[in-house]
């Protein structure tokens, strides 16, 4: 039988295309999701469903303890995918705002982790497999709430990389360039949501931004891509600590490496 994975946020987007490209490659697939509407979606799909919401410490023990049932206590694969994007400018994002993105993309992440790893430690292995983004390599401006929290992903997740060195449990980092889902159309209401656009400097850019009614992002890719490469993680005896996505995300990892800051700034000040 093929491997068990858990997936978290599982509304729309990367979440549901990964979970539904798993299933159809026969693995048994646990998704998850925190509305009830998008639960039911996902059960009339033919998903074993449960609620979770990564920011509800109980409700993460609950699902756990539900899936164990029905595994006998076992469970291969992680994949945190739950997450999303607060545009705005360092100088406009209120703390609590930040502290609402901390909350989901990486506290949220990191009680998920935690909880999953006393399974895999007890069975002897398991698969971990962290949603970064190529932000989380390199910042751009008007991003700075989610370009910390990917940041903030990366270093748990390569100290929790060192850690189990010397289990069976791979744990590895997904950086995720532009994909077509609800992100964009997320994160434009959290703008507005979060952001006094009409007292900020950058008041004409999040407005051109607000008006934009689709990405022309370079390299954009399908969220099947993404559901390819956890197929590839999954089957791999070798797991790499990153996987690159997207052209952009090749791209602006190399920058990284090669350019001194001075110049990775004068390339990153275009986007």
């Amino acid at each position: 039988m093929r491997s068990s994975v858990l997936i978290t946020g599982c509304s729309s987007g990367i979440g549901l295309q990964t979970a539904i490209y798993l299933k159809t490659q026969g693995y048994r697939v646990f998704a998850t999701a925190r509305k009830n509407e998008d639960i039911d979606t996902l059960l009339s799909l033919g998903f074993e469903a449960f609620y979770l919401d990564v920011t509800n410490q109980e409700s993460i023990t609950n699902c756990l303890k539900e899936i164990l049932k029905l595994t006998h206590g076992t469970l291969d694969v992680l994949f945190n995918n739950a997450g999303f994007g607060q545009p705005g400018a360092v100088e406009d994002i209120e703390t609590d705002t930040l502290k609402e993105q901390f909350e989901t993309n990486v506290f949220g992440l990191h009680e998920v982790t935690i909880q999953v790893l006393p399974i895999m430690k007890a069975q002897g292995y398991g698969k971990i497999i962290q949603h970064s983004s190529v932000l989380g390599l390199v910042s751009l401006k008007l991003r700075g709430a989610y370009n910390a929290s990917k940041y903030a992903i990366e270093g748990l997740t390569d100290t929790l990389r060192l850690e189990l060195i010397d289990t069976n449990i791979d744990v590895t980092l997904l950086n995720t360039g532009p994909i077509i889902s609800e992100f964009r159309s997320n994160a434009k209401d959290k703008l507005l949501e979060n952001i006094d656009i009409k007292q900020s400097r950058f008041k004409d850019t999040y407005l051109k931004n607000l008006e934009q009614s689709k990405s022309d992002v370079p390299f954009t890719l399908q969220a099947i891509e993404v559901a390819k490469i956890v197929e590839k993680i999954i089957l791999s005896k070798k797991v790499a600590p990153r996987y690159y996505i997207t052209k952009a995300t090749h791209l602006l990892g190399f920058a990284k490496r090669i350019l001194s800051t001075s110049y990775l700034d004068k390339l990153l000040k275009k986007f």
